[in-house]
């Protein structure tokens, strides 16, 4: 009776939440055609005009390897960030004496604009995927890093120390304490690279590609077709929802799946229940 309650509650909650979406996107593209109507197309396309013009890239002879190419793009400087910004951020959560020494090149990093690395890679790598890649990952690795590190910040001393006097070792001590600490702290960090990674794209492949979604925006952009840079922007926003929604988001959920469970009542009251001291 219970687990029928909880099913009914939450399909209430699923519910609802579509169809406040539904409501947004409606009232986005009422606003989206009544400020369409009243200013040049050129200027502001409408829907309906967006929509054709996002039928005719689908239909063109490039189409799907430019949207791969930046993906390819994309995924290859936010993985390469998700490794170097990892291993960096537990080095210096490791080491108060890095940390210290390290923080203000941190620091040099969050404030350099993705622009100025463009220009950088430009210089360095030409016109090449190299410079997408390495302009995301400039972009990504210092979110990653900073995230992972104050993650670090977060762990019971109390914990290492129980787990040292049962004599497990470094690297069980990370598996079992720190990774399960710091994971919502990497999750947070991931998420905001990765959305910040699919916007400078943009920025590298306008300047620094030969195909790629941004070097079609600018094409579009320089021809002054202002329809297809709308349909182009919004299959960029597409993807990054389908993309988060569909794989960082399910996966946050599937790895903290045991919060839920401590949230419900016949659960017991544990303090980390993700951390387990056996050798």
């Amino acid at each position: 009776m219970r687990s029928t309650t909880v099913t009914t509650t939450a399909a209430r909650h699923v519910a609802t939440l579509v169809l406040q979406r539904l409501l947004l996107v409606a009232l986005l593209l009422g606003l989206w055609w009544w400020a369409a109507a009243r200013v040049p197309s050129f200027v502001l396309p409408g829907p309906e005009k967006v929509g054709l013009a996002l039928m005719s890239l689908w239909h063109g002879d490039t189409f799907a390897a430019d949207v791969a190419a930046t993906c390819r793009r994309v995924f290859s400087g936010f993985v390469l960030a998700t490794l170097v910004g990892s291993g960096l951020g537990l080095t210096l959560g490791a080491s108060r004496v890095l940390a210290r020494f390290f923080e203000p090149v941190l620091t040099v990093f969050n404030t350099v604009s993705s622009a100025i690395w463009a220009i950088f890679a430009i210089i360095w790598f030409g016109i090449s995927d190299a410079t997408t890649v390495f302009v995301v990952f400039m972009t990504a690795m210092p979110l990653i890093l900073t995230n992972v590190w104050e993650g670090t910040k977060t762990v019971d001393a109390h914990y290492v120390d129980l787990a040292r006097s049962f004599r497990m070792s470094r690297v069980q001590v990370l598996r079992k304490i720190y990774v399960p600490t710091i994971l919502p702290h990497f999750f947070a960090g991931a998420r905001l690279a990765f959305g910040f990674g699919w916007r400078v794209s943009l920025v590298a492949e306008t300047i620094g590609s030969s195909s790629g979604i941004g070097y079609r925006l600018r094409q579009a952009a320089d021809l002054v077709q202002t329809d297809q840079v709308f349909a182009w922007t919004v299959l960029l926003v597409g993807l990054m929802l389908l993309l988060e929604g569909g794989l960082l988001k399910p996966a946050e959920r599937w790895l903290f799946r045991w919060k839920a469970a401590a949230r419900q009542p016949s659960a017991p009251s544990v303090s980390a229940p993700s951390v387990s001291f056996q050798a």
